[in-house]
């Protein structure tokens, strides 16, 4: 398949191009502002960029003290997001996080309920250790993350645009925690591993980090442009060879697949939705490496952070010390 899809004009894929390579320049001073304030782990930024990019929300778990919410409140300032942060707690409820109606009073004693916005109504919301929250508070997002408006007293209120959800989770420390459930799972793009840095990101670290002149993050594009970018993510094509691999990763990752040496250890897999999400991401990744089109490589790339929080192990694979990290990676091999 070519570059640009055949059923577009060529001022069409002339348009695309251009604007591809326009984006590839905007894209590298996006990573270069991050950079500055942010040490190592690329992985884990550029993964996170991909999930902005392809118009989603990401699920970032780590250890504390990885600075995922460094990350976060760094992508708010560099891609210029109105951000709000809501640290959950087991007494915090849904109002805490969407608003709530409240009665006023004009100055001619009439008496009316007044909504009053809750932070939801950020185009970045960090929501910080969101395991600690009720199952009640959790599903307060749903409907956010999926339809990007909230109702309230039978009223619709639309979120501001784009609006992005990135979480942060804590994968050890689980006593007084609410695991998040399926349903809400799956609203996240990508789960993000935050892993520990190298030792040459700790050295700058340290000497950045310490000192009395650390820098702050900087805007590097307008979220309107960022707008533009995910809308153009949408644009570039996809070979078929890429759209194969897709449907076979994913296909083969649910239960009586015919995967017949992995079928004892899956007990359910990811949906339609996963597909998607690999559609949308790969051509972010594309995008973001300054490419016209994704590969079969950046379906590999992406396979465990899209399907990891979408696939559930049987009992046999847990009484086997097996990971779903390591389903996927067996998976992987059927591809690439």
């Amino acid at each position: 398949m070519n570059a640009i899809d055949s059923t577009l004009t060529k001022a069409q894929e002339k348009a695309v191009v251009e604007m591809a390579e326009k984006a590839a320049g905007d894209l590298k001073n996006v990573r270069s502002a991050v950079g500055k304030v942010f040490f190592g782990q690329d992985t884990v930024v550029d993964n996170t960029l991909v999930a902005l990019l392809a118009g989603g929300h990401a699920l970032l778990v780590g250890l504390p003290g990885l600075a995922k919410t460094k990350l976060v409140e760094t992508l708010g300032v560099v891609l210029d997001l109105g951000d709000h942060r809501i640290q959950f707690t087991p007494d915090l409820m849904p109002s805490d996080i969407l608003g709530s109606e409240v009665l006023h009073q004009d100055e001619a004693g009439k008496r009316s309920f007044q909504f009053v916005k809750g932070p939801v109504f950020a185009q970045l919301l960090m929501a910080d250790e969101i395991n600690r929250a009720s199952p009640r508070t959790q599903a307060a997002l749903l409907q956010a993350m999926q339809e990007y408006h909230i109702t309230i007293a039978g009223e619709r209120y639309d979120l501001p645009a784009p609006f992005h959800v990135l979480a942060t989770q804590n994968p050890l420390e689980q006593e007084g925690t609410y695991p998040l459930p399926e349903a809400q799972l799956d609203r996240f793009l990508m789960q993000v591993d935050v892993e520990y840095p190298d030792i040459d990101a700790e050295r700058r670290i340290l000497f950045e980090t310490t000192g009395s002149d650390e820098k702050p993050a900087k805007k590097a594009i307008s979220s309107k442009r960022l707008q533009e970018l995910q809308e153009l993510v949408r644009r570039l094509p996809v070979g078929k060879s890429v759209v194969d691999a897709i449907l076979e990763l994913v296909r083969s990752a649910r239960p009586g697949s015919g995967a017949s040496d992995l079928v004892d250890f899956i007990s359910w897999g990811p949906g339609p939705r996963a597909s998607q999400a690999l559609m949308l991401t790969v051509r972010a990744r594309a995008l973001l490496d300054g490419r016209l089109a994704p590969s079969v490589d950046d379906v590999l790339a992406l396979a465990e952070p899209v399907l990891q929080h979408r696939m559930q192990l049987s009992f046999v694979a847990r009484a086997e010390q097996m990971h779903v990290r390591d389903v996927i990676s067996k998976l992987k091999e059927r591809i690439g």
